[in-house]
């Protein structure tokens, strides 16, 4: 498998080199030539280990020890059940693939345990280090330092909007204190730490020089990490093959639900992706009118994981709306924060939740099923409900678990949400962070005054 960018430079490259990558050196993201093609009736009977391998290695097929670090990610013990992703069925036809059993109880960790093992063995055959620089809005962060954290020859930086997580979120992150973590608190939004990063990786020399590499979603693996549970999602929730059903997705970055249009290309039968974005609503208006308008404030909300407006993974679904043509997305995407496309994939429907349809709908959910739901699962379930097709099965993406976002569980249920073991003192716990303004030379020194 090849993988090109999506600003059309450089020559394609294959997946090793783009793992250690990140971006590409013209800014672009790497998306693979062509999709690989899904054996529907060969993969439903599949434990959730073998089903990864067999869709990752349409996408990593120079790895030459990715079962083996397939395996070791994939365990009861790393995700609570052998699972992995379990689907639970609050009623026939309407259903919840619970994706935050992993270590930070969020479902970046599916992808990101996968990518640390990658990380690793790719270095050690190359004897290579490498510095992954990342931002987050709230799960990504801790979900990659708790994958990278004690592993040879890499070392994390990790920037988050000072004062935009919840608490849990922000000590989950800060309480690490392994030596090769490092948190740095920008002085703005989430759109002002992603551009940060971008813009550390638009130094092509400082980038070789101190082996800048990316967790994000930008990072094609993670991407690829995600469609196993879309297609894992399908098989619970279905019995033949040519089924069709619907997925909700809560939606920020607009990684997760791209990860569901990539199985929809290899063959998964969609009936709709269901985007669900918060107050800060740029995908939702993307979909509904063809027009992509990037807002000059984040508003900061109760889904803070979703307080986005410059949703980086969307470059790589507007290559394909665009035909593919990489000089028309370098112009698009460089020149402009506004503009429109040609008429989205009908398969895509969206909507939006604010903080009063979170709260109605954890209290809804709760009293009905008696699951508690978080913010963001929430936004995706109201959604979801909206835009559902009668007869068409519905399965809701969870996000994380409650415990993360306590005030808003508190505000909803009048009660504090269950907390693991392993977490209960979390907020307690010593922190380590530092705090900078959105400044890439900044960045660079602190990279550099590290890594001497």
């Amino acid at each position: 498998m090849n993988y090109v960018s999506t600003r059309g430079g450089g020559t394609p490259q294959k997946f090793s080199d783009i793992l250690l990558e990140g971006l590409a050196r013209d800014g672009g993201l790497y998306v693979p030539e062509t999709f690989p093609r899904a054996d529907l009736a060969a993969w439903r009977k599949l434990s959730y280990p073998d089903l990864a391998v067999a869709v990752l290695s349409g996408f990593m097929d120079d790895v030459p020890d990715l079962e083996r670090i397939v395996r070791a990610t994939y365990t009861k013990e790393i995700f609570g059940s052998d699972d992995i992703t379990p689907l639970k069925t609050l009623e026939p036809g309407f259903h919840l693939l619970a994706l935050s059993n992993g270590p930070t109880l969020a479902f970046k960790d599916v992808a990101l345990q996968l990518l640390g093992g990658l990380f690793e063995s790719v270095l050690k055959s190359r004897n290579q280090t490498l510095n992954i620089l990342g931002a987050t809005s709230g799960d990504t962060g801790s979900a990659a330092e708790y994958a990278m954290r004690g592993r040879r020859g890499i070392r994390v930086f990790m920037l988050s909007p000072e004062g935009r997580m919840s608490a849990f979120q922000r000590a989950q992150m800060y309480s690490l204190q392994d030596p090769n973590i490092h948190n740095i608190a920008i002085k703005g939004t989430f759109d002002d730490c992603q551009d940060v990063v971008k813009r550390v990786n638009a130094d092509a020399a400082f980038k070789e020089r101190y082996r800048i590499g990316a967790v994000n979603s930008i990072n094609w693996a993670r991407i690829a990490a995600q469609v196993v549970y879309y297609f894992k999602g399908y098989f619970a929730a279905t019995r033949t093959d040519g089924e069709k059903l619907s997925f909700a997705v809560p939606s920020g970055n607009f990684g997760n639900i791209y990860a569901g249009y990539v199985a929809m290309r290899m063959g998964l039968p969609v009936k709709a992706l269901i985007l669900a974005t918060n107050e800060n609503d740029v995908l939702d208006e993307f979909f509904r009118t063809g027009r992509y308008r990037v807002r000059k404030a984040v508003q900061a909300t109760s889904s803070p994981s979703m307080d986005i407006s410059k949703a980086s993974n969307f470059e790589r679904y507007a290559f394909d709306v665009a035909g593919r043509d990489g000089a028309r997305v370098k112009k698009l995407f460089e020149l402009n924060e506004e503009f429109s496309l040609p008429q989205p994939d009908a398969t895509f429907r969206s909507g939006r939740s604010t903080h009063a349809d979170r709260i109605a709908t954890i209290r809804h959910i709760h009293r009905k099923y008696g699951v508690t739901i978080d913010p963001h699962t929430a936004d995706g379930v109201k959604v979801g409900i909206e835009r559902r097709e009668a007869g068409v099965p519905l399965v809701c993406l969870e996000t994380a678990l409650p415990v993360k976002f306590a005030d808003t569980i508190r505000e909803a249920l009048g009660r504090e949400p269950e907390r693991p073991a392993a977490f209960r003192g979390l907020e307690t716990r010593k922190q380590r962070v530092e705090t900078l303004t959105p400044d890439a030379e900044a960045m660079k020194a602190f990279i550099q005054a590290r890594v001497q």
